[in-house]
């Protein structure tokens, strides 16, 4: 084998033939009038030839010439026919196939006599090879395809199916349909084009038995997430899967939708125990509210007014402080609220604490009562393990045993039998009732009927670490 041959099996190419690769070299050779030898020659023609070959999908730009690309058939669209300023062929016909690989996914368009071919023999599942022009289209980069063809030997591992599970979700899959929980909703935000014009956006959280995943809507469909209500289920219609800062997220545009339906599905938080927390940690926690302050207002160096509310979280395993900033210091959550923090930074806190702060990345998502019970016993108290009313834990012990700890009266800490008056909220409705004030506990014998989330003021006498009430309003 010589040399012309051993380049042009370097190519790994079925787009020109040993043939048209001999004939590109002589031509070459003829055109540099002796500059080159055949060897070099076809070097040449063999970079012209990889030209536009790219690793994947995910490294398309519209900057480019010219790419050469494999990928897998997921959804294959309509023809569609436009009007053209041309006398010999007025009528266009365009058809639109999402395509993907393990990097992502890219809509290709095929035009006129390949648009009609297209929609009568391409499958969803098949693989192309695909050589064309990107673009920058209305919902990222596009193709417009110069040639297309199918390669029944090649494989891309990518799951085509036809509903999607949170869990089923990776780059590059499009055309998804999935139904899910709303765990939460933003607002509608608007921003200016590179066009000119205004585009929308909003997102909410949707929720399955497998996870939880971000949704992105965009311009006519931004408006719905306004229509939702947490707890509602919905199904996304046409969705497509995109990356943003290293997690998965759902985007639906102008061909998606997300309509409500009448099906069951039931989210379950799978959150990081409070105690593995650490500095600089991306987390989900999720728990009990203890306390909540009042929303604080403030002004930024740039004179715009912004807002933040702490509460106070626990959970088997410990409690800390979320900072939750902008709208969502406006939600309705108040002690006794079970909630998940989703996407929260951890960071340093007050008195070297650590704290989360839950900011325009995160989400809010106030669960159903009981969700967060993480000690799978029957005592349990609306997930608050670390306050369950077992006398032989040590927990238990521990608030038991807060001797001068545990109770205040006119800024002076009672000894045991002192007459005392503590004001907190109710994180304990059962035998012994304990209460929380934001600072500490204080567990309480009384026979009076309390409820979760209740603020009551007890007085009475302390004993060994436990208030008898005398009183109880």
């Amino acid at each position: 084998m010589g040399a012309i041959e051993d380049i042009y099996e370097d190519l790994d190419t079925d787009d020109v033939s040993l043939e048209e690769f001999r004939e590109a070299v002589e031509s070459k050779v003829e055109q540099m009038g002796g500059l080159a030898d055949e060897e070099t020659a076809a070097m040449l023609i063999a970079h012209e030839v990889d030209d536009g070959e790219v690793n994947g999908i995910a490294d398309i730009e519209p900057e480019m010439d010219e790419v050469k690309f494999i990928a897998k058939v997921t959804s294959v669209g309509d023809v569609r026919t436009f009007e053209r300023d041309d006398d010999e062929q007025p009528e266009g016909r365009v058809v639109n196939v999402e395509v993907a690989d393990e990097t992502g996914s890219v809509r290709v368009s095929l035009w006129d006599e390949q648009a009609e071919a297209a929609s009568d023999e391409l499958e969803v599942g098949q693989v192309l090879r695909v050589k064309g022009r990107p673009k920058d289209g209305y919902n990222g980069v596009e193709v417009s395809v110069d040639q297309l063809e199918v390669d029944d030997d090649e494989e891309v591992d990518v799951q085509v199916q036809d509903e999607y599970a949170v869990a089923d979700l990776s780059l590059g899959i499009s055309d998804v349909n999935l139904v899910g929980e709303v765990l939460s909703t933003e607002a509608v935000r608007t921003f200016d084009r590179d066009d000119g014009s205004e585009g929308k956006v909003s997102n909410l959280v949707l929720g399955d038995e497998t996870g939880r995943v971000r949704v992105t809507l965009w311009d006519e469909q931004a408006e719905t997430a306004l229509d939702l209500d947490p707890g509602e289920v919905v199904e996304v219609v046409d969705g497509y899967v995109r990356e943003r800062d290293g997690s998965l997220e759902l985007h639906v545009g102008d061909r998606g939708a997300v309509d409500p339906v009448d099906a069951d599905v039931a989210f379950e938080p799978d959150s990081t125990p409070i105690e593995d927390l650490e500095l600089d940690d991306v987390a989900d926690i999720a728990g009990v509210v203890r306390s909540a302050d009042p929303k604080r207002t403030f002004d930024r160096d740039d004179g715009s007014e912004g807002q933040v509310r702490n509460v106070r979280v626990q959970d088997d395993t410990g409690d800390i402080r979320v900072a939750m900033w902008g709208d969502k210091a406006d939600l309705d959550i108040g002690p006794g609220d079970e909630v998940a923090f989703v996407d929260v930074e951890i960071q340093d806190g007050w008195q070297d604490d650590i704290e989360a702060s839950a900011g325009w990345q995160a989400s809010v998502i106030q669960l159903a009562e009981g969700a967060t019970d993480q000690s799978g016993g029957d005592d349990a108290s609306q997930g608050l393990g670390a306050f369950a009313g077992d006398d032989d834990s040590d927990d238990a012990e521990d608030a038991r045993s807060a001797d001068d700890g545990a109770a205040k009266t006119n800024g002076q800490r009672p000894g045991d039998a002192e007459d005392v008056e503590f004001t907190g909220v109710v994180v304990q409705a059962q035998d012994p009732v304990i209460l929380d004030d934001g600072e500490e506990t204080m567990s309480v014998d009384t026979d009076a009927d309390v409820t979760l989330g209740q603020e009551v003021t007890v007085r009475g006498s302390l004993q060994d670490g436990r208030l008898q009430a005398d009183e109880l309003r």
